[in-house]
Protein backbone atom coordinates (compact mmCIF):
# COMPACT_ATOMS: atom_id res chain seq x y z
CA UNK A 1 0.00 0.00 0.00
CA UNK A 2 1.62 3.67 -0.80
CA UNK A 3 2.09 6.11 1.66
CA UNK A 4 -0.80 8.34 0.72
CA UNK A 5 -3.44 5.58 1.32
CA UNK A 6 -1.74 4.54 4.73
CA UNK A 7 -2.38 7.80 6.26
CA UNK A 8 -5.82 7.74 5.23
CA UNK A 9 -5.84 4.59 6.28
CA UNK A 10 -4.78 5.69 9.86
CA UNK A 11 -7.29 8.97 9.38
CA UNK A 12 -10.86 7.40 9.03
CA UNK A 13 -9.93 3.91 11.61
CA UNK A 14 -8.32 6.36 14.18
CA UNK A 15 -11.85 8.90 13.68
CA UNK A 16 -13.69 6.12 13.73
CA UNK A 17 -15.37 6.89 10.08
CA UNK A 18 -14.55 3.46 9.19
CA UNK A 19 -15.09 -0.31 10.93
CA UNK A 20 -11.91 -2.48 10.41
CA UNK A 21 -14.29 -4.74 8.31
CA UNK A 22 -14.86 -1.89 5.40
CA UNK A 23 -11.39 -1.02 5.29
CA UNK A 24 -10.20 -4.34 5.25
CA UNK A 25 -12.37 -4.52 1.44
CA UNK A 26 -11.46 -1.06 1.11
CA UNK A 27 -7.75 -2.11 1.13
CA UNK A 28 -8.71 -5.49 -1.36
CA UNK A 29 -10.16 -3.02 -3.57
CA UNK A 30 -7.73 -0.84 -4.05
CA UNK A 31 -4.68 -3.69 -4.74
CA UNK A 32 -7.26 -4.80 -6.99
CA UNK A 33 -7.83 -1.71 -9.22
CA UNK A 34 -4.30 1.08 -8.10
CA UNK A 35 -7.32 3.01 -6.73
CA UNK A 36 -7.38 5.59 -3.47
CA UNK A 37 -8.74 4.32 -0.78
CA UNK A 38 -11.08 6.61 0.05
CA UNK A 39 -12.70 6.48 -3.46
CA UNK A 40 -14.02 2.58 -2.54
CA UNK A 41 -16.21 4.79 0.85
CA UNK A 42 -17.51 7.08 -1.46
CA UNK A 43 -18.45 4.72 -3.99
CA UNK A 44 -20.21 2.46 -1.30
CA UNK A 45 -21.74 5.51 0.32
CA UNK A 46 -20.00 5.05 3.60
CA UNK A 47 -18.69 8.40 3.84
CA UNK A 48 -20.03 11.90 2.08
CA UNK A 49 -16.81 13.67 0.52
CA UNK A 50 -17.33 17.10 2.73
CA UNK A 51 -16.99 14.42 5.21
CA UNK A 52 -14.37 12.93 4.72
CA UNK A 53 -12.42 16.60 3.55
CA UNK A 54 -13.33 17.51 7.18
CA UNK A 55 -11.91 14.24 8.67
CA UNK A 56 -8.30 14.65 6.87
CA UNK A 57 -8.31 18.62 8.01
CA UNK A 58 -9.49 17.77 11.73
CA UNK A 59 -6.18 15.09 11.99
CA UNK A 60 -3.65 17.87 10.87
CA UNK A 61 -5.15 20.28 12.96
CA UNK A 62 -5.58 22.53 9.99
CA UNK A 63 -8.89 23.85 7.73
CA UNK A 64 -11.32 22.37 5.60
CA UNK A 65 -11.17 24.12 2.24
CA UNK A 66 -14.16 23.83 0.22
CA UNK A 67 -13.58 25.27 -3.07
CA UNK A 68 -17.18 24.58 -4.12
CA UNK A 69 -18.45 27.10 -1.81
CA UNK A 70 -15.87 29.39 -2.35
CA UNK A 71 -14.73 28.78 -6.07
CA UNK A 72 -11.20 30.53 -6.82
CA UNK A 73 -10.67 32.81 -9.51
CA UNK A 74 -8.48 32.39 -12.58
CA UNK A 75 -6.17 35.43 -10.83
CA UNK A 76 -6.08 33.76 -7.89
CA UNK A 77 -5.12 30.13 -8.91
CA UNK A 78 -2.37 32.00 -11.29
CA UNK A 79 -0.50 33.75 -7.83
CA UNK A 80 1.24 30.66 -7.89
CA UNK A 81 3.80 29.39 -10.76
CA UNK A 82 2.26 26.56 -12.66
CA UNK A 83 5.35 24.47 -11.42
CA UNK A 84 5.14 25.04 -7.90
CA UNK A 85 1.26 24.50 -7.33
CA UNK A 86 1.55 20.75 -9.29
CA UNK A 87 4.27 19.63 -8.27
CA UNK A 88 2.89 20.29 -4.33
CA UNK A 89 -0.88 20.18 -5.16
CA UNK A 90 -1.34 23.77 -3.88
CA UNK A 91 -4.08 26.45 -4.75
CA UNK A 92 -4.66 29.94 -3.56
CA UNK A 93 -7.87 29.80 -1.68
CA UNK A 94 -8.10 32.95 -0.18
CA UNK A 95 -5.90 36.30 0.75
CA UNK A 96 -6.71 38.87 3.63
CA UNK A 97 -4.28 41.51 3.52
CA UNK A 98 -0.95 40.13 5.70
CA UNK A 99 -2.68 36.48 5.61
CA UNK A 100 -3.32 33.95 2.81
CA UNK A 101 -4.98 30.49 2.76
CA UNK A 102 -3.26 27.86 1.01
CA UNK A 103 -5.51 24.57 -0.08
CA UNK A 104 -4.04 21.15 -0.86
CA UNK A 105 -4.59 17.48 -1.11
CA UNK A 106 -1.08 16.90 0.04
CA UNK A 107 -0.88 18.11 3.59
CA UNK A 108 1.51 15.88 4.69
CA UNK A 109 4.38 17.26 2.51
CA UNK A 110 7.30 17.81 5.05
CA UNK A 111 8.79 20.62 3.05
CA UNK A 112 5.51 22.24 1.62
CA UNK A 113 5.83 24.84 4.38
CA UNK A 114 8.82 26.32 3.82
CA UNK A 115 8.02 26.19 -0.06
CA UNK A 116 4.58 28.63 0.61
CA UNK A 117 6.87 30.71 2.77
CA UNK A 118 8.88 31.46 -0.02
CA UNK A 119 6.12 31.60 -2.92
CA UNK A 120 3.97 34.51 0.05
CA UNK A 121 7.26 35.80 2.17
CA UNK A 122 5.55 38.86 3.50
CA UNK A 123 2.29 37.27 4.31
CA UNK A 124 1.04 34.61 7.26
CA UNK A 125 0.58 31.20 5.17
CA UNK A 126 -2.23 28.95 6.83
CA UNK A 127 -2.50 25.16 5.07
CA UNK A 128 -5.69 23.41 3.99
CA UNK A 129 -7.02 20.37 3.13
CA UNK A 130 -8.96 20.49 0.12
CA UNK A 131 -10.53 17.28 -1.86
CA UNK A 132 -8.33 16.07 -5.04
CA UNK A 133 -10.91 16.73 -7.26
CA UNK A 134 -11.28 20.16 -6.27
CA UNK A 135 -7.73 20.81 -6.44
CA UNK A 136 -7.31 19.07 -10.05
CA UNK A 137 -10.53 21.39 -11.38
CA UNK A 138 -8.79 24.77 -10.52
CA UNK A 139 -5.52 23.59 -12.37
CA UNK A 140 -7.45 24.18 -15.43
CA UNK A 141 -6.77 27.91 -15.31
CA UNK A 142 -2.80 27.04 -16.02
CA UNK A 143 -4.10 25.36 -19.32
CA UNK A 144 -3.35 27.45 -21.92
CA UNK A 145 -5.38 26.66 -25.40
CA UNK A 146 -4.05 24.09 -27.72
CA UNK A 147 -3.37 26.16 -30.71
CA UNK A 148 -1.10 28.06 -28.47
CA UNK A 149 0.44 24.99 -27.21
CA UNK A 150 0.78 23.79 -31.17
CA UNK A 151 2.65 26.69 -32.14
CA UNK A 152 5.23 26.72 -29.27
CA UNK A 153 6.03 22.41 -30.50
CA UNK A 154 6.05 23.51 -34.20
CA UNK A 155 8.98 26.91 -32.95
CA UNK A 156 10.98 24.78 -31.08
CA UNK A 157 11.46 22.55 -34.06
CA UNK A 158 11.72 18.85 -31.99
CA UNK A 159 9.52 15.96 -32.15
CA UNK A 160 6.26 17.47 -33.19
CA UNK A 161 3.94 14.62 -33.90
CA UNK A 162 4.60 13.06 -30.71
CA UNK A 163 3.95 15.98 -28.69
CA UNK A 164 1.04 17.31 -30.64
CA UNK A 165 -1.10 13.94 -29.98
CA UNK A 166 0.28 13.71 -25.96
CA UNK A 167 -1.00 17.51 -25.50
CA UNK A 168 -4.29 16.53 -27.24
CA UNK A 169 -5.12 13.27 -24.99
CA UNK A 170 -3.63 15.14 -22.34
CA UNK A 171 -6.90 17.76 -22.73
CA UNK A 172 -9.22 15.12 -23.57
CA UNK A 173 -8.87 12.91 -20.26
CA UNK A 174 -9.00 16.43 -18.09
CA UNK A 175 -11.93 17.46 -19.83
CA UNK A 176 -13.20 13.65 -19.11
CA UNK A 177 -13.94 13.28 -23.02
CA UNK A 178 -14.94 9.73 -23.92
CA UNK A 179 -14.34 10.46 -27.68
CA UNK A 180 -11.61 12.41 -29.85
CA UNK A 181 -12.24 13.65 -33.35
CA UNK A 182 -9.73 14.07 -35.87
CA UNK A 183 -11.93 16.16 -38.50
CA UNK A 184 -10.04 17.23 -41.98
CA UNK A 185 -10.71 20.14 -43.65
CA UNK A 186 -9.35 21.76 -46.97
CA UNK A 187 -6.88 23.66 -44.94
CA UNK A 188 -7.02 22.60 -41.80
CA UNK A 189 -8.10 19.68 -39.24
CA UNK A 190 -9.95 20.20 -36.31
CA UNK A 191 -9.89 18.45 -33.07
CA UNK A 192 -13.19 17.73 -31.20
CA UNK A 193 -14.11 16.03 -28.00
CA UNK A 194 -17.60 14.42 -26.91
CA UNK A 195 -17.39 15.31 -23.15
CA UNK A 196 -20.56 13.87 -21.30
CA UNK A 197 -22.11 13.13 -24.68
CA UNK A 198 -22.01 16.19 -26.52
CA UNK A 199 -19.91 17.50 -29.01
CA UNK A 200 -17.24 20.82 -28.55
CA UNK A 201 -14.06 22.23 -30.58
CA UNK A 202 -10.97 21.87 -29.06
CA UNK A 203 -8.58 23.39 -31.11
CA UNK A 204 -7.21 23.16 -34.88
CA UNK A 205 -4.17 21.45 -36.61
CA UNK A 206 -2.98 23.22 -40.30
CA UNK A 207 -2.86 20.50 -42.69
CA UNK A 208 0.46 20.56 -43.52
CA UNK A 209 1.37 19.08 -40.14
CA UNK A 210 -1.45 16.33 -40.21
CA UNK A 211 -0.09 13.94 -42.28
CA UNK A 212 3.06 12.98 -39.62
CA UNK A 213 0.58 12.75 -37.02
CA UNK A 214 -1.85 10.28 -39.51
CA UNK A 215 1.35 8.20 -39.66
CA UNK A 216 1.88 7.84 -36.16
CA UNK A 217 -1.21 7.38 -35.29
CA UNK A 218 -1.16 4.33 -37.64
CA UNK A 219 2.11 3.43 -36.64
CA UNK A 220 1.43 3.34 -32.56
CA UNK A 221 -2.34 1.61 -33.67
CA UNK A 222 -0.77 -1.19 -35.72
CA UNK A 223 -2.47 -0.31 -39.20
CA UNK A 224 -0.77 0.08 -42.92
CA UNK A 225 0.38 3.16 -43.34
CA UNK A 226 0.24 2.95 -47.04
CA UNK A 227 -3.81 2.23 -46.94
CA UNK A 228 -5.62 5.72 -47.38
CA UNK A 229 -8.62 4.55 -49.09
CA UNK A 230 -9.91 1.81 -46.69
CA UNK A 231 -11.52 1.87 -42.91
CA UNK A 232 -8.66 0.91 -40.41
CA UNK A 233 -9.38 -0.47 -37.29
CA UNK A 234 -7.01 -0.60 -34.18
CA UNK A 235 -5.41 0.23 -30.67
CA UNK A 236 -3.06 2.05 -28.51
CA UNK A 237 -1.95 1.52 -24.99
CA UNK A 238 -0.21 4.76 -23.15
CA UNK A 239 0.62 5.81 -20.08
CA UNK A 240 -0.59 9.15 -18.46
CA UNK A 241 0.25 10.51 -15.54
CA UNK A 242 0.92 6.97 -13.95
CA UNK A 243 -2.75 5.47 -15.22
CA UNK A 244 -2.61 3.66 -17.97
CA UNK A 245 -4.94 4.65 -20.93
CA UNK A 246 -6.59 1.90 -23.62
CA UNK A 247 -7.56 3.89 -26.62
CA UNK A 248 -9.58 2.14 -29.76
CA UNK A 249 -8.63 3.68 -32.84
CA UNK A 250 -10.73 4.00 -35.75
CA UNK A 251 -9.78 5.51 -39.22
CA UNK A 252 -12.20 6.28 -42.60
CA UNK A 253 -11.60 7.71 -45.81
CA UNK A 254 -13.63 11.44 -46.25
CA UNK A 255 -13.44 13.73 -49.19
CA UNK A 256 -11.17 15.92 -46.68
CA UNK A 257 -8.72 13.07 -45.79
CA UNK A 258 -8.55 10.33 -43.42
CA UNK A 259 -10.99 11.00 -40.30
CA UNK A 260 -9.78 9.48 -37.31
CA UNK A 261 -11.61 9.12 -33.70
CA UNK A 262 -10.45 7.75 -30.69
CA UNK A 263 -12.30 6.34 -27.98
CA UNK A 264 -10.60 6.48 -24.49
CA UNK A 265 -10.84 3.59 -22.11
CA UNK A 266 -10.05 3.03 -18.74
CA UNK A 267 -8.60 -0.44 -17.98
CA UNK A 268 -10.63 -1.26 -15.35
CA UNK A 269 -14.07 0.08 -14.55
CA UNK A 270 -13.50 1.75 -10.98
CA UNK A 271 -15.85 1.04 -8.49
CA UNK A 272 -18.87 1.30 -10.43
CA UNK A 273 -21.76 -0.05 -8.97
CA UNK A 274 -25.70 -0.39 -9.96
CA UNK A 275 -26.71 2.31 -8.65
CA UNK A 276 -23.94 4.60 -9.75
CA UNK A 277 -25.16 4.03 -12.72
CA UNK A 278 -28.52 5.74 -12.42
CA UNK A 279 -30.66 2.32 -11.36
CA UNK A 280 -33.08 3.17 -8.65
CA UNK A 281 -33.70 0.49 -6.14
CA UNK A 282 -36.58 -0.73 -7.36
CA UNK A 283 -35.12 -1.41 -10.78
CA UNK A 284 -31.57 -2.22 -9.03
CA UNK A 285 -33.62 -5.20 -7.45
CA UNK A 286 -35.06 -6.64 -10.69
CA UNK A 287 -32.00 -6.33 -12.47
CA UNK A 288 -30.08 -8.62 -9.87
CA UNK A 289 -32.85 -11.01 -9.01
CA UNK A 290 -32.67 -11.68 -12.77
CA UNK A 291 -29.21 -12.08 -12.59
CA UNK A 292 -29.34 -14.42 -9.98
CA UNK A 293 -31.12 -17.09 -11.33
CA UNK A 294 -29.23 -20.13 -12.84
CA UNK A 295 -29.76 -19.90 -17.01
CA UNK A 296 -31.87 -17.74 -19.08
CA UNK A 297 -30.94 -14.74 -21.21
CA UNK A 298 -30.58 -11.09 -20.09
CA UNK A 299 -30.42 -8.23 -22.62
CA UNK A 300 -29.16 -5.03 -22.63
CA UNK A 301 -30.46 -2.87 -25.49
CA UNK A 302 -29.57 0.91 -26.81
CA UNK A 303 -27.46 2.75 -29.07
CA UNK A 304 -23.55 2.85 -29.82
CA UNK A 305 -22.09 4.85 -26.83
CA UNK A 306 -25.21 4.20 -24.47
CA UNK A 307 -23.54 2.74 -21.57
CA UNK A 308 -24.50 -0.85 -22.41
CA UNK A 309 -20.94 -2.38 -21.68
CA UNK A 310 -20.56 -0.52 -18.81
CA UNK A 311 -24.00 -1.66 -17.06
CA UNK A 312 -23.13 -5.90 -18.06
CA UNK A 313 -19.42 -5.18 -16.15
CA UNK A 314 -20.69 -3.55 -13.22
CA UNK A 315 -23.49 -6.70 -13.25
CA UNK A 316 -20.55 -9.12 -14.07
CA UNK A 317 -19.21 -7.39 -10.74
CA UNK A 318 -22.11 -8.72 -8.53
CA UNK A 319 -21.97 -11.99 -10.42
CA UNK A 320 -18.31 -12.79 -10.11
CA UNK A 321 -17.06 -15.43 -7.04
CA UNK A 322 -14.28 -18.31 -6.91
CA UNK A 323 -17.71 -20.71 -7.64
CA UNK A 324 -18.47 -19.62 -10.98
CA UNK A 325 -16.92 -19.63 -14.14
CA UNK A 326 -17.20 -16.66 -16.40
CA UNK A 327 -16.36 -16.44 -20.02
CA UNK A 328 -17.10 -13.38 -22.21
CA UNK A 329 -16.51 -13.22 -25.56
CA UNK A 330 -15.79 -9.44 -26.59
CA UNK A 331 -15.16 -7.12 -29.32
CA UNK A 332 -13.05 -5.49 -28.52
CA UNK A 333 -12.11 -6.28 -24.56
CA UNK A 334 -12.86 -2.83 -23.19
CA UNK A 335 -12.37 -3.29 -19.38
CA UNK A 336 -10.17 -6.44 -17.92
CA UNK A 337 -12.67 -8.27 -15.30
CA UNK A 338 -10.59 -10.52 -12.59
CA UNK A 339 -11.20 -14.10 -12.50
CA UNK A 340 -13.06 -13.81 -16.34
CA UNK A 341 -12.10 -15.78 -19.11
CA UNK A 342 -12.22 -12.84 -21.53
CA UNK A 343 -11.99 -13.97 -25.34
CA UNK A 344 -11.30 -11.15 -28.11
CA UNK A 345 -12.84 -11.25 -31.47
CA UNK A 346 -10.55 -11.80 -34.08
CA UNK A 347 -11.04 -11.60 -37.89
CA UNK A 348 -7.68 -12.40 -38.90
CA UNK A 349 -8.27 -15.70 -37.40
CA UNK A 350 -11.82 -16.13 -38.26
CA UNK A 351 -13.04 -15.72 -34.82
CA UNK A 352 -16.45 -14.69 -35.07
CA UNK A 353 -18.36 -14.10 -31.92
CA UNK A 354 -20.61 -17.32 -33.29
CA UNK A 355 -17.47 -19.63 -33.40
CA UNK A 356 -16.33 -18.41 -30.62
CA UNK A 357 -19.68 -18.51 -28.55
CA UNK A 358 -19.70 -22.35 -29.61
CA UNK A 359 -16.27 -23.11 -28.24
CA UNK A 360 -17.40 -21.17 -25.36
CA UNK A 361 -20.33 -23.88 -24.57
CA UNK A 362 -17.66 -26.89 -24.36
CA UNK A 363 -15.47 -24.73 -21.38
CA UNK A 364 -17.88 -25.21 -18.80
CA UNK A 365 -19.28 -21.48 -17.91
CA UNK A 366 -21.77 -20.91 -15.77
CA UNK A 367 -22.33 -17.07 -16.93
CA UNK A 368 -21.58 -16.29 -20.52
CA UNK A 369 -21.02 -12.52 -21.64
CA UNK A 370 -21.51 -11.82 -25.19
CA UNK A 371 -20.10 -8.54 -26.21
CA UNK A 372 -23.21 -7.98 -29.24
CA UNK A 373 -25.53 -10.08 -30.99
CA UNK A 374 -25.64 -8.72 -34.19
CA UNK A 375 -26.23 -11.53 -36.24
CA UNK A 376 -28.78 -14.64 -36.77
CA UNK A 377 -26.26 -17.27 -35.92
CA UNK A 378 -24.94 -15.36 -33.10
CA UNK A 379 -28.38 -14.91 -31.81
CA UNK A 380 -29.78 -18.70 -32.22
CA UNK A 381 -26.37 -20.28 -30.41
CA UNK A 382 -26.99 -17.73 -27.62
CA UNK A 383 -30.38 -18.50 -26.97
CA UNK A 384 -29.49 -22.38 -27.49
CA UNK A 385 -26.82 -21.86 -24.36
CA UNK A 386 -29.54 -20.04 -22.49
CA UNK A 387 -32.02 -22.80 -23.35
CA UNK A 388 -29.14 -25.57 -21.80
CA UNK A 389 -28.08 -24.14 -18.38
CA UNK A 390 -26.67 -20.81 -18.61
CA UNK A 391 -27.14 -17.31 -17.68
CA UNK A 392 -26.27 -15.63 -21.22
CA UNK A 393 -25.93 -11.60 -20.90
CA UNK A 394 -25.30 -9.54 -24.09
CA UNK A 395 -25.81 -6.04 -25.64
CA UNK A 396 -28.52 -5.39 -28.60
CA UNK A 397 -29.40 -2.92 -30.91
CA UNK A 398 -32.93 -1.84 -30.57
CA UNK A 399 -34.27 1.74 -29.73
CA UNK A 400 -36.40 0.90 -26.72
CA UNK A 401 -36.85 -2.24 -24.73
CA UNK A 402 -40.47 -3.69 -26.69
CA UNK A 403 -38.47 -3.57 -30.19
CA UNK A 404 -35.99 -5.90 -29.34
CA UNK A 405 -38.10 -9.14 -29.04
CA UNK A 406 -39.70 -8.66 -32.83
CA UNK A 407 -35.57 -8.05 -34.28
CA UNK A 408 -35.18 -11.26 -32.47
CA UNK A 409 -37.90 -12.79 -34.40
CA UNK A 410 -36.46 -11.21 -37.55
CA UNK A 411 -32.96 -13.06 -36.66
CA UNK A 412 -34.95 -16.45 -37.12
CA UNK A 413 -35.52 -17.20 -33.40
CA UNK A 414 -38.79 -19.29 -32.55
CA UNK A 415 -41.24 -17.24 -30.23
CA UNK A 416 -41.63 -20.56 -27.87
CA UNK A 417 -37.51 -20.77 -27.94
CA UNK A 418 -37.69 -17.10 -26.89
CA UNK A 419 -40.70 -17.36 -24.62
CA UNK A 420 -38.18 -20.08 -22.67
CA UNK A 421 -35.32 -18.51 -22.45
CA UNK A 422 -35.25 -14.76 -21.98
CA UNK A 423 -35.56 -13.36 -18.49
CA UNK A 424 -35.11 -9.77 -18.66
CA UNK A 425 -34.60 -6.46 -21.59
CA UNK A 426 -33.12 -3.06 -20.10
CA UNK A 427 -33.12 -0.56 -22.45
CA UNK A 428 -30.85 2.55 -21.85
CA UNK A 429 -30.25 5.91 -22.62
CA UNK A 430 -27.08 8.58 -21.30
CA UNK A 431 -28.63 12.24 -19.80
CA UNK A 432 -25.32 14.99 -18.97
CA UNK A 433 -25.56 15.40 -14.58
CA UNK A 434 -26.21 18.70 -13.33
CA UNK A 435 -22.66 19.94 -11.85
CA UNK A 436 -22.70 19.74 -8.43
CA UNK A 437 -20.60 22.55 -7.90
CA UNK A 438 -22.76 25.24 -9.50
CA UNK A 439 -26.00 23.56 -9.11
CA UNK A 440 -28.87 25.82 -7.97
CA UNK A 441 -32.61 25.61 -7.30
CA UNK A 442 -35.35 27.53 -9.03
CA UNK A 443 -39.07 27.32 -9.76
CA UNK A 444 -40.34 26.05 -13.26
CA UNK A 445 -42.99 24.16 -15.24
CA UNK A 446 -42.62 20.53 -15.29
CA UNK A 447 -45.30 18.92 -17.43
CA UNK A 448 -47.52 21.77 -16.73
CA UNK A 449 -47.00 21.82 -12.88
CA UNK A 450 -44.59 24.54 -11.50
CA UNK A 451 -42.51 22.77 -9.00
CA UNK A 452 -38.66 23.40 -8.06
CA UNK A 453 -36.31 22.71 -10.95
CA UNK A 454 -32.28 22.53 -11.08
CA UNK A 455 -29.85 23.79 -12.88
CA UNK A 456 -26.09 24.54 -13.41
CA UNK A 457 -24.77 27.57 -13.27
CA UNK A 458 -21.77 26.89 -15.05
CA UNK A 459 -17.92 26.84 -13.54
CA UNK A 460 -14.50 25.79 -13.97
CA UNK A 461 -15.16 21.94 -12.49
CA UNK A 462 -17.68 21.88 -15.38
CA UNK A 463 -16.17 24.28 -18.11
CA UNK A 464 -18.61 26.10 -18.07
CA UNK A 465 -21.21 24.13 -18.91
CA UNK A 466 -23.57 23.42 -15.98
CA UNK A 467 -22.84 19.86 -16.60
CA UNK A 468 -20.44 17.34 -15.23
CA UNK A 469 -20.76 13.39 -15.84
CA UNK A 470 -23.53 11.50 -16.92
CA UNK A 471 -25.81 9.08 -15.49
CA UNK A 472 -28.49 6.38 -17.33
CA UNK A 473 -31.91 6.27 -17.95
CA UNK A 474 -34.01 2.83 -18.33
CA UNK A 475 -36.84 1.25 -18.95
CA UNK A 476 -37.12 -2.66 -18.09
CA UNK A 477 -39.20 -5.46 -19.77
CA UNK A 478 -39.36 -8.63 -17.24
CA UNK A 479 -40.44 -11.99 -18.69
CA UNK A 480 -43.78 -12.77 -16.19
CA UNK A 481 -46.10 -15.59 -16.97
CA UNK A 482 -48.79 -13.25 -19.30
CA UNK A 483 -45.66 -11.79 -21.15
CA UNK A 484 -44.01 -15.14 -22.15
CA UNK A 485 -47.65 -16.04 -22.99
CA UNK A 486 -47.69 -12.65 -25.12
CA UNK A 487 -44.47 -13.74 -27.17
CA UNK A 488 -45.45 -17.00 -28.29
CA UNK A 489 -48.28 -14.77 -30.45
CA UNK A 490 -45.60 -13.59 -32.02
CA UNK A 491 -46.76 -9.84 -31.18
CA UNK A 492 -46.02 -6.22 -32.74
CA UNK A 493 -43.36 -3.95 -30.54
CA UNK A 494 -46.29 -1.60 -29.26
CA UNK A 495 -48.43 -4.61 -27.77
CA UNK A 496 -44.91 -5.93 -25.93
CA UNK A 497 -44.66 -2.26 -24.51
CA UNK A 498 -48.38 -1.84 -23.85
CA UNK A 499 -48.39 -5.04 -21.36
CA UNK A 500 -45.40 -3.97 -20.36
CA UNK A 501 -46.72 -0.94 -18.86
CA UNK A 502 -49.96 -3.07 -17.31
CA UNK A 503 -47.42 -5.13 -15.35
CA UNK A 504 -45.18 -2.11 -13.59
CA UNK A 505 -43.01 -1.06 -16.69
CA UNK A 506 -41.68 2.67 -16.94
CA UNK A 507 -40.57 4.39 -20.22
CA UNK A 508 -37.42 6.10 -20.45
CA UNK A 509 -38.89 9.84 -20.23
CA UNK A 510 -40.45 8.08 -16.73
CA UNK A 511 -37.03 7.46 -15.28
CA UNK A 512 -35.77 10.56 -16.71
CA UNK A 513 -38.26 12.49 -14.91
CA UNK A 514 -37.44 11.00 -11.36
CA UNK A 515 -33.74 12.43 -11.85
CA UNK A 516 -34.92 15.56 -13.23
CA UNK A 517 -37.10 16.35 -9.94
CA UNK A 518 -34.01 15.11 -7.85
CA UNK A 519 -31.63 17.55 -9.36
CA UNK A 520 -29.53 15.10 -11.38
CA UNK A 521 -30.47 16.31 -15.00
CA UNK A 522 -32.37 18.61 -16.42
CA UNK A 523 -35.79 18.92 -18.64
CA UNK A 524 -33.87 20.02 -21.78
CA UNK A 525 -31.48 17.25 -21.65
CA UNK A 526 -33.50 14.48 -20.93
CA UNK A 527 -35.65 15.94 -23.99
CA UNK A 528 -32.67 15.74 -25.60
CA UNK A 529 -32.42 12.03 -25.53
CA UNK A 530 -35.66 10.63 -24.54
CA UNK A 531 -39.53 10.87 -26.68
CA UNK A 532 -41.57 12.97 -24.85
CA UNK A 533 -44.68 11.53 -23.32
Amino acid sequence: MNERNLIIKDILIKGSYATPEDMQKAEEWSDKTNGLLEEYFFNEGLINKDLFGQAVAEYYGILYADLNSNIPTPEQVQRINEDVARQYRVVLYSESGPEVVVATDNPWQPDLASVLKSVFPTQRVNIAYSLTEDIDANFVHYRKTLETRFNEILQAKKKVAPEIIEQIISDALGYRSSDIHFEPQPEEVIIRFRIDGVLTEAGRIKKDNYDNILNLIKVRANLRIDEHASAQDGAIRMSHEGNQVDIRVSLVPTLGGEKVVFRLLSTYVRGFTLSDLGLSEEDRDIFTQSAHKPFGMILVTGPTGSGKSTTLYSLLKILNNPGVNITTIEDPVEYKVDNANQIQVNAATNLTFARGLRSIVRQDPDIILVGEIRDAETAEISVNAALTGHLLLSTFHANDSATAVPRLFDMGIEPFLLASTLELIVAQRLVRKICEKCRYSYTGDLMGEKTVLYKGKGCTSCNHTGYKGRVAIFEFIRMTPNMKQLILKNPSAPEIWELAKKEGSHSFFYDGLNKVRTGITTIDDLKRVAPTE
